[in-house]
């Protein structure tokens, strides 16, 4: 099989075309900015998903395509890049690869949609969409162009993601370090409550959605636990060998110091520790409900968030990380 994936360089990205390649597959990867290891099977191809003519020529002869490329930090892109890449980027991307002849497709959209997840339970994937920033509202509409090239008769699965983490992500890397470093103290009680996934199960969720998801559907792809920020920080925290501070910090003055930080680094160009973006993690309720996949996929992640969070952690240590 011949795969195409685009944001091959991201965290997920890396690792899904890494397996990829293990499993003999043929995998051209698109890269925007950085560079990533070409193992035998895996050729790159630097470029822009708002280039179609390099789109179209670079998804020729490939079988399926994964969909992952997204603009990401929030005080550094304007609002219009991220409509620009998270919307229109996914409606040329999937242009391009009805025009190449590409069979299915797996598109990465994010649970960011949901907005604030308000009820006890866990959100399916009929769930009621409010996104609250403006990188969500991207992912939303660059969901709504995939759903429509669907309906246009386009092989077309998507994916919802819980919370990734594993080894060498550098975003959720932020936080561990912050937690083992003693520099981290929760927000608002740390009562939002998430659904890790280990990057592994997340792939494996991806795979499935491949060989077995319906076109047109959505599939929330999530670990096997619900679980509260301070439970998700108690867990980093118990693997790093220390404790989180019992204090917490007040919504109100969180969300000054998020605009007030945000504000400040984006004059330089920088993304800041706490802005309103990281800040949704803390307040925004996302726990995703992962039965329609169970049920129609056979998804069952294999990995708890405990377990997870050791192997992260270890394999941060082990390359000089922490």
């Amino acid at each position: 099989m011949r795969a195409f994936i685009t944001g091959a360089s991201g965290f997920i990205g890396r690792h899904l075309a890494m397996r990829l390649v293990r499993e003999g597959w043929q995998v051209r990867a698109l890269v925007h900015e950085k560079k990533i290891f070409e193992p035998e099977g895996l050729v790159s191809v630097s470029g822009d998903i708002r280039d179609f003519a390099l789109l179209r020529d670079a998804l020729r002869g490939a079988d399926v395509l994964f969909h992952l490329a997204s603009a990401l930090g929030a005080s550094r892109i304007d609002k219009n890049e991220f409509f620009a890449v998270n919307a229109e980027g996914t409606r040329n991307v999937l242009r391009a690869a009805r025009e190449a002849g590409a069979s299915r497709i797996v598109h990465f959209s994010s649970a960011g949609v949901l907005g604030h997840v308000k009820n006890a339970r866990a959100a399916d994937e009929n769930f009621a969409l409010d996104p609250q920033d403006t990188y969500d509202r991207s992912k939303l509409q660059g969901e709504k162009i995939a759903l429509e090239s669907a309906k246009e008769g386009l092989n077309i699965i998507i994916v919802r993601p819980g919370w990734v983490y594993g080894p060498g992500d550098r975003r959720t890397f932020k936080l561990i370090r912050a937690i083992a470093r003693r520099r981290f103290i929760l927000i608002a009680k740390g009562k939002a409550r998430q659904t890790p996934v280990y990057v592994d199960d997340l792939v494996d969720g991806a795979l499935l959605c491949l060989e077995k998801g319906k076109a047109g559907q959505i599939y929330n792809l999530a670990g096997p636990e619900v679980l509260t920020v301070k439970q998700i920080a108690e867990t980093i925290a118990a693997a790093a060998g220390t404790k989180i501070p019992r204090l917490a910090f007040p919504l109100f003055s969180a969300k000054a110091a998020a605009w007030s930080l945000g504000k400040a680094f984006s004059i330089f160009g920088k993304e800041a520790p706490l802005n309103p973006s990281r800040l949704a993690f803390f307040i925004h309720p996302k726990p995703l409900s992962i039965r329609k996949a169970a049920e129609e996929l056979g998804y069952t992640p294999a990995w708890d968030f405990k377990k997870g969070m050791a192997a992260t952690m270890a394999w941060y240590r082990a390359n000089g990380w922490l």
